[in-house]
């Protein structure tokens, strides 16, 4: 399935400012959740990184803009963003690597 290019509805479970709830040394620099209509590849709903609001939300549509494969983990995360709104793949591995860094991945776009 090419999921890049859809519309998607992100619930945030850990928006903006909010710290990781069992590493309490993770901040979270920008707003993070999942999509209820996608299971992931660790059997839950699929992870996603929210770029471009620059304040804590508790959902957000937008359109998936590219993928965060990690090469040593069974799960993706997806990038999404405001319809229209797009980031260079390095500006997405600096946005992402907060907790990124943690794992050998590449950015699908």
């Amino acid at each position: 399935m090419d999921i890049i290019g859809k519309s998607v509805k992100v619930i945030i479970d850990r928006p903006l400012g909010s710290v990781h709830p069992k590493h309490t040394d993770i901040l979270y620099p920008i707003n993070y959740g999942y999509v209820k209509e996608y299971i992931g590849g660790d059997g839950e709903y699929q992870d996603a990184y929210v770029l471009g609001v620059e304040e804590p939300v508790s959902s957000f549509e937008g359109v998936v803009i590219a993928i965060v494969h990690r090469t040593n983990d069974t799960e993706d995360k997806w990038v999404v963003a405001p319809e229209g709104m797009f980031f260079t793949i390095s500006e997405i591995k600096d946005k992402v690597l907060f907790q990124e860094q943690y794992f050998d991945f590449q950015i699908l776009d």
